[in-house]
């Protein structure tokens, strides 16, 4: 219970950070919103963690639901990173097009 508490103090502490972000417009709307989304489904998960734990004991695994929620959460980083990457090859393609075209119009 104490784990869950400061989970959700530490929660509501980023959302503080975010909606100051927003005050301040260092964060557009679609990133308040996503963040904004993530942090109140994380907190969800913390509040529901025993409802959680019965339901994955329903389904037969031997880890706890803090367990579950830990290796679903890290596949979901490493999804994220994937995108991330991919974002980033695909800026730097256009990048490297950008460079090319303006050094044959420069000749």
């Amino acid at each position: 219970m104490l784990q869950q508490i400061i989970a959700l103090i530490i929660i509501a502490f980023f959302v503080s950070r975010l909606f100051w972000q927003k005050q301040k417009n260092y964060i557009g709307v679609n990133e308040f919103l996503f963040w904004l989304i993530f942090w109140l489904a994380a907190a969800a998960l913390i509040i529901s963690l025993k409802f959680i734990d019965k339901l994955v004991l329903n389904l037969g695994f031997s880890g706890s639901g803090i367990e579950v929620l830990l290796y679903l959460s890290i596949a979901l980083l490493f999804y994220f990173v994937f995108r991330l990457r991919l974002k980033l090859e695909k800026i730097e393609k256009d990048i490297t097009k950008i460079v090319k075209h303006i050094a044959l119009k420069d000749k």
